[in-house]
């Protein structure tokens, strides 16, 4: 029988030692890998509008490219409120999305793991200024009564949505107190129209008397022939923030977070892409990171004191 002596019996004890760091970095590498989510398919969905349909179509080549540079089957949902992308995001229903600012840092609240990527410079348009950015801007019907910010107290305002940055947000912490007023107070009534491009028509048909509306969601019913710039007066505009994030989960596999990234950032050398970045009134998409919207941190932070300051008053 062969023996082993005491010097053999550490040499047999330090490879057994190897062979369970070896097992134990294995199972550490297969768990990592478990960790990142890697589908059969990905959901991709945006914030609706009144044109939701025909917005999908001009996604149609942009989701075909993401198929291909993903190998992903690539599936869309229609949402029914800026809300409820955020929620299907959160969920793990959606993975890629369009969101409203600060539709982006809600969401990020509650899930960390969302990651914006990008976004579109806008080309100067009817109201919207050139780059990343876009404005809040206050309306009403050209030769209405409602000339100045102070002729509209007590007049109906369109929002957009609770959830929209320029539909709602900023009207409320930024215009308000400018005027050093609530909004709510200023008001006699704050209508939710459900989007911007509905906030526009309203107005142009009387239904109310002015409303807050995104610099380029009101140059998108201009250049559908809806309205014209001369309709309107612009009573307001807010400073720029950025505009709508385009995000991923965070928990998808590295590989296919780079890819989809790749996609939308080449979009502007991509002749397929020519009418979805003419629609969108861009040239091409831009690199963005969390920290580029802290702008909208500031104001959802203004905006709960404001809320905590107005309710300990009553």
């Amino acid at each position: 029988m062969l023996s082993i002596n005491k010097k053999g019996e550490n040499i047999m004890n330090i490879i057994k030692k190897i062979g369970v760091l070896i097992s134990i970095c294995l199972i550490g590498t297969s768990a990592y890998a478990a960790k990142c989510s890697n589908p059969k398919q990905l959901r991709f969905s945006i914030i609706p509008t009144e044109e939701s349909s025909f917005e999908l179509d001009l996604y149609k080549p942009i989701l075909l490219k993401l198929k291909q540079n993903t190998g992903k089957k690539i599936e869309f949902y229609m949402p029914t409120s800026y809300a409820s992308v955020a929620e299907a995001l959160i969920g793990g229903f959606v993975d890629i999305a369009v969101l409203g600012p600060y539709g982006y840092i809600t969401a990020k609240k509650k899930e960390p793991s969302i990651t914006v990527f990008a976004t579109y410079a806008k080309k100067k348009g009817y109201m919207q200024k050139e780059g990343p950015g876009y404005q809040s801007v206050l309306i009403s019907k050209k030769g209405s009564k409602f000339t100045t910010e102070k002729s509209l107290k007590g007049t109906t305002v369109g929002h957009a949505d609770p959830g929209s940055t320029s539909g709602d947000l900023i009207p409320r912490v930024v215009w308000a107190p400018s005027m050093n007023t609530d909004a709510d107070k200023f008001w006699k009534r704050i209508v939710y129209t459900g989007g911007h491009d509905l906030t526009t028509l309203a107005v142009y048909s009387g239904k109310i008397d002015a409303g807050f509306v995104a610099s380029h969601r009101f140059d998108n019913v201009v250049a559908k022939g809806k309205v014209k710039l001369s309709d309107f007066n612009i009573l307001w505009r807010s400073p720029s923030v950025p505009q709508d994030p385009f995000v991923f989960s965070g928990k998808l596999c590295k590989d296919i977070q780079d890819n989809i990234r790749r996609t939308f950032l080449e979009l502007g050398n991509d002749a397929g892409a020519a009418k979805f970045l003419a629609n969108l009134k861009s040239s091409k998409f831009v690199a963005m990171t969390d920290k580029d919207y802290d702008v909208i941190r500031t104001l959802a932070k203004a905006k709960a004191e404001f809320k905590k300051k107005k309710k300990a008053k009553k």
